[in-house]
């Protein structure tokens, strides 16, 4: 049956008022143009709260809250974080009780353990390959190794471990390491790899036993730190894989064991929303009992915003 041109008669279309209808942008939410003078605290208040707006003030009442209540605030950080310089970002909150305890992956602990040594990192890949340089520094192969062997031997995890060695070596640039900072303010780091994927996995002093067991036993550890995040907050900063994937095992072991971590409030903040961060942080774990945001944008801009909205209150 074939269809004529005949137009849709709109006489007995229904309508509503206007005032009547619940919209989803209000007058009320709109941003505030900001004053000269208002600090970062009036930068903040000016946002619309709308959107990531919204999100990224409930996520700075959200830490606040943790901090002060004492629930808890892990930070997942990837090497990302590090290689942009924000090292002295984490290390001030630190220093004010924002981070309960952090969890990085390899390239964290080399890129940090490098900066810690030299006070640089990140090397060149496309200019170093070639001549099959690429990942061949002698001090971060050979030292970095040595002490995760010595101290996986010891009986600590993989983080604790270089943690340790770099708060009793006190290197020339400790006072802008993470993990040597860690040592310091008795903050736990665990490190998790995945084998053959970072640098120092390549020199002959790399132990499959030492960076396997030394990882594993940073699991365990995360678990215990994830277990305590009851109205608790979760960063995921850097991470598409590796980090997203330990949380989500780690729930899911504290959910195992009855803890119900009611009022968790789970944050993944990158510059490209990526699966496994979307769904192992920010949906998954908090479905019936928290809340989960992302935030996307650059580390070097949107962590110090983070971190400035946190330091005044």
């Amino acid at each position: 049956m074939k269809f004529p041109y005949e137009e849709f008669d709109l006489s007995g279309v229904k309508t509503y008022p206007l005032a009547s209808r619940r919209s989803k942008a209000n007058a009320a939410d709109f941003a505030r143009p900001f004053k000269a003078g208002g600090g970062v605290a009036g930068l903040i208040g000016s946002l619309p709260d709308i959107l990531a707006a919204a999100d990224f003030k409930a996520v700075v009442a959200a830490m606040r809250a943790a901090r002060d209540g004492g629930h808890g605030i892990i930070w997942g950080l990837g090497a990302h974080v590090l290689k942009t310089g924000l090292s002295p970002i984490i290390i001030d909150l630190m220093e004010r009780g924002f981070v309960s305890a952090i969890a990085t992956n390899g390239a964290g602990v080399i890129h940090d353990f490098e900066i810690a040594l030299s006070g640089s990192t990140s090397e060149d890949v496309d200019e170093a390959l070639g001549p099959g340089r690429f990942g061949m520094a002698e001090e971060t192969g050979r030292a970095l190794n040595g002490a995760i062997n010595t101290g996986v031997a010891a009986g600590l995890g993989l983080g604790q471990s270089v943690v340790g060695y770099l708060h009793q070596l006190q290197p020339p640039y400790a006072g802008v390491s993470v993990l040597a900072s860690a040592g310091r303010l008795e903050i736990p780091v665990t490190a998790h790899v995945a084998i053959g994927t970072d640098i120092i996995h390549m020199h002959k002093d790399a132990s499959g036993a030492a960076l396997g067991e030394g990882s594993l036993r940073d699991f365990r550890y995360v678990v215990s730190s994830v277990a305590r995040l009851e109205h608790g907050v979760y960063l995921n900063c850097g991470s598409a894989v590796v980090l997203p994937e330990v949380f989500l095992k780690a729930v899911a072991l504290a959910r195992n064991h009855g803890r119900s971590l009611a009022g968790l409030t789970t944050v993944n903040l990158d510059f490209i929303r990526h699966y496994r961060a979307q769904t192992n942080v920010v949906s998954r774990p908090v479905a019936g009992i928290g809340k989960g945001y992302s935030l996307v944008g650059h580390h070097e801009i949107m962590i110090p915003l983070l971190a400035a909205a946190l330091v005044e209150a």
